[in-house]
């Protein structure tokens, strides 16, 4: 928590408004949050019995005012030019969304690798889409969700997470990219730690919960399909999604997903 958070406060980028939420940890981490940043101008949202993700993260969203908004989980760090990079790919009223490659970590900080392929050298090896990415989203997930940097319009537009899912990304992405363009910027201008209790890991495991919100935003994404390109993408999304509830033990989900077929 402590790296991340000073990696917020060392950005170039000098208008940075800090919240840090903290959902109903119960190893002592409000204490420590508390006593880091007592002598900070950072705001900090307790919550005493956690409420998830997508509730927290509105709950600081409410209580803040800035133009562009980043959701950096704990254990996720931001290089000092994530900011100001970012926004320089924001030179159109249609991009709703920038986001840029990240390096992985372990628990201990050492780099393992990064989120898009490159070379020897460090130079992009493989086609990362940006502008219209609804139907790419549909079709695989490629976006690391701690690289996002987002105009609050979206969020204001989306009226933030929805709260009645179990993770936010793909539901996210979904909304958003019916509405608004993405711009991606090429450079390593985040450290994302690989941890067995992320969401991204819990979400292929047996009976995970994350099963169930996927099929919900499915249902979402047939009622905001425009063209029949789309749906043949949500039902390749479905097959896959079906093979998935079966490797995880979700059977009682599979009929939803039949439904959308």
């Amino acid at each position: 928590m402590e790296e991340s958070i000073q990696s917020v406060l060392e950005q170039d980028y000098p208008n940075v408004e800090l919240i840090v939420v903290d959902d109903g940890s119960s190893d002592g981490s409000q204490d420590a949050i508390e006593k880091s940043i007592s002598d900070r101008e950072i705001k900090f949202i307790p919550i005493e019995d956690s409420i998830g993700n997508c509730k927290a993260f509105n709950r600081g969203f409410q209580e803040s005012s800035g133009e562009y908004v980043i959701d950096l989980a704990a254990d996720d760090i931001l290089l000092s030019t994530r900011i100001s990079e970012g926004l320089k790919a924001f030179d159109s009223d249609k991009i709703g969304v920038t986001f840029c490659d990240t390096f992985l970590i372990d628990k201990n900080g050492n780099v393992v690798g990064t989120h898009y392929q490159r070379d020897d050298s460090g130079k992009l090896i493989e086609d990362v889409p940006q502008g219209d990415l609804y139907l790419d989203l549909i079709k695989r997930f490629f976006i690391s969700a701690p690289t996002m940097l987002i105009r609050r319009g979206v969020l204001d537009q989306l009226g933030g997470y929805d709260e009645n899912l179990s993770y936010e990304d793909f539901d996210f992405w979904i909304r958003s990219s019916r509405n608004w363009e993405y711009s991606f910027t090429d450079q390593l201008l985040v450290k994302k730690r690989i941890l067995n209790r992320s969401h991204s890991t819990r979400q292929f495991v047996r009976f995970s919960r994350h099963q169930k919100s996927t099929l919900e935003v499915c249902r979402k994404i047939g009622k905001l399909n425009r063209h029949e390109e789309e749906d043949k993408a949500l039902k390749k999304r479905c097959q896959y999604e079906i093979r998935q509830c079966i490797r995880q033990g979700n059977l009682g989900l599979i009929p939803g997903f039949l439904k959308l077929l």
